[in-house]
This record gives structure tokens, C-alpha cells and sequence, in this order.
């Protein structure tokens, strides 16, 4: 099994370190976030790792060639040209995931303690097409499900946009930690090209596939997005 690691956003709202580094690069206990997102897919047993990068892509390439991967085999999926966000990122990197069934899929600014093997445990039992690791926590936005689990849209809560695409009566909201187990199918089933987000992706296609939530309420979760968050990361044992 493989994964990929999301790590080519400009990480604007950690300036100003990322002024002259990548987010990937910033360090909590010491050590920079991408070599703690591949030590955590080594936890799971997952050596294989690809990371995309655009923003400061060189200083990325030289710690993973450094460090020699953190001990995992990684490869880099090359944005250089333009940022793809998370959709389009993935696409691009599939010729690094073609013989990978399912792919984990998770952003490198998201330290937890999430059971990532419970997780995949969880997909396979529903033979979804898609997985995703949601918690009650307060957001600005949430993912919408059914009582069994099922996505059924979005929701904004600072605009009262909603995306419904499978609209019922009662929905639970709950919010995105990032991570996700995709299938073979679901990749391959993607309509949309070019640079879009994953949730988009999700959100068309919620209606057609069984793409499911997994509530990992309870465990230790932190967006590493702002210098505040990385102070308060160093206080976390994971």
C-alpha cells in the first residue's frame, strides 16, 4: 500500500516562516512536519510515500535525498509549474500510485494520533469508495453525513452555503481532518480536471459511490496551519 502526502501549499497562514521555506519543512519537536506525517505512515506499516511540492520545492527534495527518505521509499510528484491543490495534485501523482489498492491520502500540515490501521480497517469493511476521518470539533466548515455514515454534502458556516447532493432530513456535521483512504475505483472514477479540491471531487460524486466518514472524535487532532499551532504542537506526544 502506498500514500501520498499533500505538501505543495504555499502555507500562507504560516508566514512568515514559509516566506522562505515550505510548510513541510517547519519543525515541531525538532523535526520538520513532513518527516513526522512519513513516520506516522511507518507506524501503519506504509513505506511508500509520495509528496508533491510546488512552493520552495527544492529545500523538500534536498532533506528527503539527505535523509534518504526518513527510511521510507518517497517519491515527488513535481508542481513547480502550478499548484494543484488537492484534486488536481492527486491526479497528477496516480502514475506513482497505479499499483496501490487502496491510497491514503493525507495533508502534511495535520499532526494526530488517529488509528490509521482502525481507519483502513474501516474501508475495506465497507468496501467504500472513499474513507474520510471526521470529528466533532468546531469549524468554519463540515462535511454533512447520514446516521449511517454516509457523505450527503457540505456546509459553510460562515456563508450558510450548503452542497447537498444527497439531501435527507436529518444530517450530522461533522469536520475534516485531512485524511482519507481512497479505492482504485474511486480514483479512476474522478470526472474533474485540472486544479480542483478533493472535497469538490467528493461532493460530485457523493451521489454515485459510497463515500463514508469514519469519527475519530476523541483523539489528539491539530491543524498545524498558523506559528501558534506549531507552539502548541510542540506540547503534543503522538
Amino acid at each position: 500500500m502506498k500514500a501520498m502526502v499533500f505538501a505543495a501549499g504555499l502555507g500562507t497562514r504560516l508566514k512568515p516562516f514559509t516566506d522562505s521555506h515550505p510548510k513541510a519543512l517547519a519543525l515541531v519537536h525538532g523535526k520538520p512536519l513532513l518527516e513526522h506525517t512519513i513516520r506516522y505512515l511507518q507506524k501503519a506499516g506504509i513505506t511508500e510515500v509520495v509528496v508533491n511540492v510546488h512552493h520552495f520545492a527544492d529545500q523538500i527534495e534536498a532533506v528527503l535525498q539527505r535523509e534518504n527518505g526518513f527510511g521510507s521509499r518517497v517519491q515527488v510528484s513535481d508542481e513547480r509549474d502550478e499548484v494543484l491543490e488537492t484534486g488536481g495534485g492527486l491526479l497528477k501523482a496516480l502514475p506513482f500510485l497505479q499499483d496501490s489498492d487502496p491510497v491514503v491520502v493525507l495533508n502534511v500540515d495535520v499532526l494526530t494520533n488517529l488509528n490509521l490501521p482502525a481507519l483502513l480497517a474501516s474501508h475495506q469493511h465497507r468496501s467504500a469508495a472513499a474513507t474520510l476521518a471526521v470529528m466533532r470539533r468546531s469549524s468554519s466548515r463540515y462535511l454533512l453525513f447520514d446516521n449511517d455514515l454516509r457523505l450527503c454534502g457540505w456546509r459553510n458556516e460562515k456563508t450558510s452555503v450548503e452542497k447537498l447532493p444527497r439531501p435527507i432530513p436529518e444530517l450530522q456535521p461533522l469536520a475534516f481532518s485531512g485524511i482519507q483512504v481512497l479505492s482504485r475505483h474511486f480514483l479512476e472514477s474522478v470526472p474533474l480536471r485540472g486544479k480542483f479540491s478533493m472535497i469538490d471531487a467528493y461532493l460530485h460524486l457523493a451521489n454515485d459511490v459510497s463515500i463514508y466518514g469514519f469519527d475519530h472524535t476523541g483523539d489528539v487532532f491539530l491543524d498545524v496551519g498558523k506559528p501558534e499551532a506549531i507552539a502548541q504542537a510542540a506540547g503534543l506526544l503522538l
